[in-house]
């Protein structure tokens, strides 16, 4: 499957962004969907992770409460809606995808995801 992430831009703190991450050449619904965040010299953290059903999703403790992913398997879409943002959410932001037979998993690290998009940068000024 690839993934294109778009939805990234230069916000102020306390404002809203929602990420958008589309797949294509595979079969959307069978893969468990993650966001990842990195800033320079920082491994990949883990953001938000969603199980193949969409019915169960897991938030970062640094962003409960202020982001929530979500899907739309008909679409091929996996979303990231950001409120509240504050400086620290600042980095480049991936999406990424995994086969699961189970519909309920979600996946936390980095290494279980097999296919990434590139990537969009969300810069939150002070």
């Amino acid at each position: 499957v690839q993934l294109v992430e778009s939805g990234g831009g230069l916000v102020q703190a306390g404002d809203s962004l929602r990420l958008s991450c589309e797949g294509s050449g595979g079969t959307f619904p069978n893969y468990a969907l993650g966001w990842f965040r990195q800033t320079p010299g920082k491994a990949r953290e883990f953001v938000g992770g969603v199980s193949r059903s969409g019915n169960s999703a897991i938030h970062a403790d640094s962003v409960k409460g202020r982001f929530t992913i979500s899907r739309e398997n008909d679409m091929s879409m996996v979303y990231l809606q950001m409120s509240s943002l504050k400086p620290e959410d600042t980095g480049i932001y991936y999406c990424a995808a995994q086969t699961t037979m189970s519909l309920i998993v979600i996946l936390t690290q980095a290494t279980e995801y097999t296919y990434w998009g590139q990537g969009t940068q969300v810069t939150v000024s002070s």
